[in-house]
């Protein structure tokens, strides 16, 4: 959809306002992080799965878990590396300074052809359930903006689904709010948005992923997951389980602050397991590969294992003695799943 108003000798128009609603991608373990991103790469042709599915690990920052649907493990401003190690992707974090314009940036990109995720708090859009209700950090695809009559076009996967305008005050509200905490959601809220947006970039042209290419990638993940961290970050499967052990011991103790990041940080980890799991049952059925579906199922444990882990923690974290026994339970089981599913991974590189 492309849209023009009529230069006048007193207003100035942008070239381009705004261009057809992209293709909304939605799976249901992901959040707006991947969804989002999905959103860019299949406007750009190139199947989501294939970057973001063929990287699996683990990894855990003490101390950098912030309050954001959107939160992913990673100390650098480009979150490419971490989302897909296997592939030339970029999604590099920015924000407009104080005084400059945030919708210049998007009026350009798009100008380009190209797509802007930004940083939102639900509390400002009129689309999302929690307007004027709970503040909670989010992200939407922007892919118009027509400041003569003061909209903004937005794509938002996450139900209830929407591709629309709304106009440049909520947006522009949503984009430069502090997201004060929220009572009424105590894993989204508390942490600012300062006008933070996300930009993907693709390599040209941008690899297919072929059989050799997913053995390389299987290789290359269970060698991450074999591999010991250090105290700043806890990777692989040692990882796994000092993550594990020390939830359990924070729990025990009565401390709030680790339990309220698990949900949040579970998420990051439950997305990247089930990502990888999908593109490995789509890659068996399109190759006939049963040794990739048995492992794809393996994998897909791994994500589900996250949930009773997520929302013990959820509904734990006021009263965190409470439910250490049960999240002893589930946290034991999580480990069993990433072993029994490294054990599936491996074994297709001997096969």
């Amino acid at each position: 959809m492309n849209i023009r108003i009529a230069e006048s000798p007193n207003h100035r128009v942008d070239p381009v306002q705004a261009r057809r609603a992209p293709r909304r991608w939605y799976r249901d373990p992901l959040g707006c992080l991947h969804l989002t991103i999905a959103t860019v790469l299949a406007e750009r042709g190139v199947e989501p799965l294939d970057p973001l599915g063929a990287g699996w690990g683990f990894q855990y920052l003490p101390d950098h878990v912030r309050a954001e649907e959107f939160y992913y493990p990673s100390a650098e401003c480009d979150l490419g590396p971490a989302l897909a190690p296997h592939h030339p992707l970029g999604a590099v974090w920015s924000a407009t300074p104080d005084g400059e314009d945030p919708l210049s940036t998007f009026i350009d990109t798009i100008a380009a052809g190209g797509l802007v995720i930004a940083a939102v708090d639900k509390h400002h859009l009129p689309f999302r359930p929690a307007y004027h209700d709970v503040h909670a950090a989010h992200l939407v695809v922007v892919y118009g903006v027509d400041r003569a009559r003061g909209l903004v076009w937005v794509s938002d996967s996450q139900p209830p689904a929407f591709s629309g305008a709304v106009r440049v005050e909520d947006f522009l509200a949503a984009h430069a709010s502090a997201n004060p905490a929220d009572e009424q959601d105590a894993f989204f809220s508390d942490s600012t948005i300062a006008r933070r947006y996300l930009t993907v970039e693709l390599a040209e042209p941008f690899p297919e992923l072929d059989e050799s290419g997913l053995a390389a990638a299987l290789r290359a993940n269970v060698a991450g997951f074999l591999a010991t961290g250090d105290e700043k970050t806890w990777t692989g499967l040692s990882g796994v389980r000092r993550y594990v052990d020390s939830l359990v011991d924070a729990s025990s103790a009565g401390e709030q602050t680790p339990l309220r990041q698990a949900y949040t940080f579970g998420w990051s980890m439950q997305a990247t397991a089930y990502l990888h799991s999908e593109l490995l049952r789509l890659r068996g059925v399109q190759w006939q590969r049963p040794s990739l579906r048995e492992a794809a199922r393996s994998v897909q444990a791994v994500a589900t294992a996250w949930t009773p882990v997520r929302v013990t923690a959820a509904h734990g974290w006021p009263d965190p003695r409470a439910g250490a026994d049960a999240l002893s339970r589930h946290g034991t089981r999580l480990v069993s799943r990433y072993e029994e599913a490294l054990d599936a991974v491996a074994a297709l590189g001997e096969s």
